[in-house]
């Protein structure tokens, strides 16, 4: 017994005091802590923001449900279907004029942006006033989903505790995902999706020691977001069953064009955001005309208003015509363009789930015609068309599985959803190569595809490792030499690194960018690599520890 007592009592001291040791010292416990109360902010943060949205439907439809906006507003006179999203315009414009400094409402792609350039750091302030004007643009009938601004505020929560507690670059990011985790499960009802599209879309890698703060966030949040809301999935739907296995090529088919549903969305919102650049008027007024061609095509087709729950769910109980459902895929799409490219705030989510279902129920429709006796329910093909083209245009292929199957609480139709889901996200990768996300990250030159090692390339600038000039050289400035090469503090690691290696210089000088004849510092090749070589070690511990 002495034996064994002494045995316990060594691997006591050398094994598990150490972990907990070191557990204390990575701040696990307040970590946690931090988690649970993002998880309990963020859900009450967006049961506002949900707030907020019916309050503005309710003016000017007389109810605020988001699973009645089109029936309500095919109840109006027209001029009042166009009145809602112009007035809405106008308030979004106003607001972007004078109370955003960035001129646009954020969502997700902030969010990566911030996880992977800046810092984790999101302003509160930001997060707020995204939240208002996204509240204001969904609930005038602008044809955009809530869980992108959703998404932002709650990483825009997380971020401020972040600053309360002096967290290291990779925990805050951790936290930033903590936020993600919770406005996603808050907004769907949905907690396994929200862990994994914070591990997939935000912090694109799934490091163990950020499962735990992701779960104890998600489920926070939806703990405290079905005390008030009740516990039960966004869509309520029949139980549909797989018809056959030899069915399986069919949901392949319906992956394939999926795909391309989604890649000719992406494209739409592409056009119109060129077009609307190219068009120069007050920043006010463009929320106002994007407006009007809004409410223009809510008159014929109002199932294009707003996040789009209604027609989504009649969608998938079978309850629209094949001539319908072609005819809100079409029409949801331009409305969808014209409301992002017109700056009103909002998201793709709603929206990419709202075309998957139509197109997942026309295929249905054409399918049970061609093969009658073989093919399962047009709602089942809904349903799977959701996550094919909502996974290839978020670019989160798993947690668009999970997110379909919490939303139906279809978990039979696994199986087929991940086929659908594959073959939709890798037609989207062919044609596009970039999800949407990482397209609106592009547009403001910010490339974090590739890898660590690009990112860091494209990040990381000579700033991170420039020696200033020593107060001899101040006092008599060096000159520069003639024909040789020179950086600024802002070129990026990846541009210097290749200067370097152009005639093997192991010295450059630095200049002023506005005074390119001033030499401000001296950037070493060694100082270079030993900075390249830090950040992709740590990258590869943050994705593994």
């Amino acid at each position: 017994m002495s034996v064994l007592t002494a045995d316990l009592g060594r691997l006591f001291r050398e094994r598990i005091v150490p972990n907990l040791r070191a557990m204390w010292n990575d701040r696990s416990p307040l970590i946690w802590l931090v988690a649970l109360v993002i998880g309990v902010a963020g859900a009450y943060g967006i049961l506002a923001f949900r707030e907020g949205i019916g309050a503005v439907q309710w003016l000017w439809l007389g109810d605020g449900h988001e699973h009645l906006t089109a029936s309500l507003a095919g109840a109006i006179p027209w001029w009042l279907v166009i009145a809602g999203p112009v007035c809405g315009g106008l308030a979004v414009g106003l607001l972007l004029q004078y109370v955003m400094p960035t001129r646009r409402a954020h969502a997700v792609a902030d969010v990566i942006e911030a996880e992977a350039l800046g810092g984790a750091r999101i302003p509160l302030r930001s997060g707020f006033w995204s939240a208002v004007i996204s509240a204001v643009s969904l609930g005038s009938g602008a044809s955009a989903g809530r869980e992108g601004p959703a998404v932002h505020l709650g990483a825009a929560i997380a971020s401020m505790l972040c600053r309360k507690f002096g967290f290291v670059t990779a925990t805050r990011r951790v936290i930033l995902g903590c936020g993600a985790a919770a406005a996603v499960s808050a907004s769907f009802n949905a907690p396994i999706a929200g862990v994994l599209f914070a591990h997939e879309v935000v912090l694109a890698h799934y490091a163990p020691s950020a499962f735990i703060p992701l779960v104890i966030s998600s489920v926070s949040a939806a703990v405290f977001t079905r005390l008030h809301l009740g516990d039960f999935p966004a869509f309520i739907i029949p139980s549909y069953q797989i018809t056959s296995y030899w069915e399986f090529p069919a949901f392949a088919l319906l992956g394939l064009t999926c795909g391309l549903v989604a890649a000719c969305f992406q494209f739409s919102v592409m056009t119109a955001d060129w077009t609307a650049r190219q068009i120069r008027c007050p920043l006010w007024v463009r929320p106002v005309v994007g407006g009007v061609l809004v409410g223009a095509i809510a008159i014929y087709v109002p199932e294009v208003l707003g996040v789009g729950y209604e027609a989504t769910n009649l969608a998938l109980h079978q309850k629209l015509s094949l001539g319908l459902l072609f005819t809100l895929l079409f029409a949801k799409t331009a409305a969808t363009a014209v409301t992002l490219a017109s700056r009103f705030g909002g998201g793709v989510f709603s929206p990419s789930i709202y075309l998957g279902a139509m197109t997942g129920g026309a295929f249905g429709v054409i399918a049970a015609s061609v093969f009658p006796e073989a093919a399962s329910s047009q709602g089942l093909y809904a349903i799977l068309g959701m996550g094919a083209v909502a996974g290839a245009v978020l670019g989160a292929p798993i947690s668009s599985v999970l997110v379909v199957v919490e939303l139906t609480g279809g978990f039979d139709m696994t199986m087929a959803v991940l086929v659908a889901v594959s073959i939709s996200w890798g037609v989207m990768q062919a044609v596009h190569g970039q999800s949407f996300f990482h397209w609106q990250l592009s547009t403001r030159g910010v490339l974090l595809q590739g890898g660590p090692h690009r990112r860091v390339m494209r990040t990381l600038t000579v700033a991170s490792f420039m020696t200033p000039l020593t107060p001899e050289e101040e006092a008599e400035p060096p000159a520069l030499e003639p024909d040789l090469p020179t950086l600024t503090p802002d070129t990026t690691l990846g541009t210097a690194l290749r200067t370097f290696n152009a005639r093997g210089y192991s010295r450059i000088a630095v200049v002023d960018p506005d005074e390119e004849t001033r030499i401000v510092g001296w950037a070493d090749y060694v100082a270079a690599l030993n900075t390249f070589n830090t950040a992709l070690i740590e990258a590869e511990q943050e994705e593994h520890r």
